[in-house]
């Protein structure tokens, strides 16, 4: 006879792994939608600037500001101090080279003109009392000299006949003795009169041409402290305008201050300031553009300054042919700097996102523009218009392109 088994009551396992399964599933579900409902945001359309994407011609270029100033400035500096006594030209005048700008008074540079002169006079007349001496002094001696070879030849003659006298024995031999005797003394008298002599034209020669040679470097000297006299008249170095001008009547004015500068107005450059984001592809002899009055002129960059300060650094860029006809030091002017040729890619315009961004994220919209997602991209280049998108969209989306402000860390964005 068969027994009829009651069936337990109570939670059997499949029962408790089906409603572990259930939890699962409501805190997936829920961890979707309020996971989306935390990293949305909603926006209204009108304060968004949305763009298209596009695939066209990317032309690498910057634009910068520049600034007119002349080609090449002298600067002027202050040869000799001293207090200005006149000014003869004001800035912005129009100058010749040699032209007296300002004249200097220097008491200090008056009283070493003083001492130099009174020195060269003292000089002068120290070289003329010792070519006097030495005149007299030889005078003196060619007389001895003359007197010498006088009693030379005198005794001389006296000798040879006192020697044919004493031969043939006309005459005795202390009178001969005598006469050579004498004759031997004015032999050595002569020759001590002629060195003499001699000795004292050498002497002379010498010692004229080192007092000619102090008086020529006295004079020299002379010479350069009248030369420093006229520095005291500052000159305009070259041809120009005169710049600034740092000096009023009244002021002292040390050596070597810097006064002023005359600016070449023969031709002028560009300078310009640069992000150093650009430093490693900006090069020498790069092409440039200028527009004014619906007409372009073409530059060149001549030189790149190796200071890097508050984050730029500075260049020049001089006119290839013609230049604006109405320029003028000091303008201000729009340049387009050309960093490389031209080449398809997809292109987005420039916009506040980037500073949010960086450059590697952007919100994307969907087909019915009802909302935008954040996608990653890769920015190439950029110029003043458009950014280069390496990777991550594609002609024909739409994305939008200004300030992220109020989207806070929101992952999608829901436009209304």
């Amino acid at each position: 006879m068969d027994v009829k088994l009651e069936k337990k009551k109570g939670l059997k396992r499949k029962h408790i792994a089906y409603i572990i399964l259930g939890i699962l599933m409501l805190f997936v579900g829920w961890k979707l939608y309020f996971g989306n409902a935390m990293s949305s945001s909603k926006i209204d359309r009108s304060t968004l600037n949305i763009a298209d994407v596009v695939q066209g011609k990317f032309d690498d270029y910057i634009t910068i500001d520049g600034t007119a100033v002349p080609i090449s400035t002298v600067y002027m500096d202050a040869y000799e101090g001293g207090r200005v006594a006149e000014k003869l030209i004001e800035e912005g005048a129009t100058v010749k080279k040699g032209d007296i700008i300002l004249k200097l008074e220097n008491v200090n540079l008056y009283q070493q003109i003083l001492a130099s002169e009174s020195n060269l006079a003292l000089k002068q007349n120290d070289l003329r009392s010792t070519k006097l001496t030495f005149d007299s002094r030889q005078v003196a001696g060619l007389k001895a000299l003359a007197n010498s070879e006088y009693e030379l030849e005198l005794f001389k003659r006296n000798y040879s006949q006192n020697k044919e006298l004493y031969s043939d024995e006309l005459i005795s031999k202390e009178e001969y003795l005598v006469s050579k005797e004498k004759f031997n003394l004015a032999q050595k008298q002569y020759t001590i009169a002629k060195r003499q002599a001699n000795n004292d034209e050498d002497m002379k020669s010498t010692s004229f041409r080192e007092l000619d040679a102090d008086l020529n470097r006295m004079q020299k000297t002379l010479k350069m402290v009248y030369e420093r006299l006229d520095h005291l008249n500052v000159r305009a170095p070259v041809d120009g305008q005169l710049g600034f001008l740092d000096a009023e009547i009244g002021q002292n004015i040390s050596q070597g201050d810097r006064i002023g500068q005359v600016n070449i107005l023969t031709n002028y450059k560009i300078e310009a300031m640069i992000d150093e984001h650009y430093i490693d592809r900006i090069k020498r002899d790069l092409s440039a553009t200028l527009e004014r009055n619906n007409t372009e002129y073409k530059l060149k960059l001549r030189k790149i300054y190796p200071e890097v300060r508050n984050g730029k650094f500075k260049i020049d860029l001089i006119f290839i042919s013609e230049k604006p006809e109405t320029i003028r030091s000091g303008q201000s002017y729009n340049i387009k700097l050309q960093l490389g040729a031209s080449n398809d890619a997809v292109l987005i315009p420039r916009g506040n996102f980037f500073q949010k961004t960086g450059g590697q994220w952007i919100f994307v919209m969907n087909e019915d523009q009802s909302e935008a997602v954040r996608r990653f991209i890769k920015i190439g280049k950029q110029n003043s218009k458009y950014y280069e998108i390496l990777d991550g969209l594609s002609g024909g989306d739409k994305v939008i392109v200004s300030g992220y402000k109020g989207f806070g860390e929101s992952e999608r964005v829901i436009i209304n």
